[in-house]
């Protein structure tokens, strides 16, 4: 079955699904958030076949998410970094955590917590208003058409 491409969409959330792709991706990330940078680390983190490890990092070096650096020239060994397009994915990842802490787990919770590498805190994520800080409530938001730059000269035929 051929997979439906959403990354030529007008929509934000269809194009970040594209670049997800599959359930790997968001796991990949993941793991460079928390150190791993060497394929072989990677997969036995992961406990992925090769192939499939193979094609999610090859993507991501595609996309802008990762950069491949040669660490051992003989024989050529190479590990990944994170871009900073790779970082600011981690919001995307923030929210999907923030989910599956609350809806996905018992009343146990799940057994991993973010937390403030300083204090020890917990954290929980939240969405807010980059502008204000303010939490986002869904049914005060509303779809509309992003404003045209004033540099794009838009005509018609009236």
């Amino acid at each position: 079955m051929k997979r439906t491409r959403f990354d030529d969409n007008p929509c934000p959330i269809a194009r970040t699904t594209d670049l997800m792709g599959d359930w790997w991706t968001p796991i990949v990330m993941r793991e460079f958030l928390v150190g791993p940078r060497r394929f072989e680390q990677l997969q036995k983190r992961l406990e992925v076949s090769r192939a499939t490890l193979t094609q999610r990092l090859e993507r991501l070096v595609e996309e802008g998410m990762l950069e491949k650096r040669e660490y051992q020239p003989h024989p050529p060994r190479f590990e990944y970094h994170m871009t900073a397009k790779g970082l600011a994915f981690w919001d995307v990842l923030a929210v999907m955590w923030r989910f599956g802490e609350d809806w996905l787990f018992g009343e146990e919770g799940p057994m991993v917590a973010l937390k403030d590498r300083e204090s020890g805190r917990r954290i929980k994520v939240a969405v807010v208003d980059e502008a204000t800080g303010e939490p986002l409530d869904m049914r005060a938001l509303r779809m509309g058409r992003a404003v045209v730059p004033p540099s794009v000269v838009v005509t018609t035929d009236a």
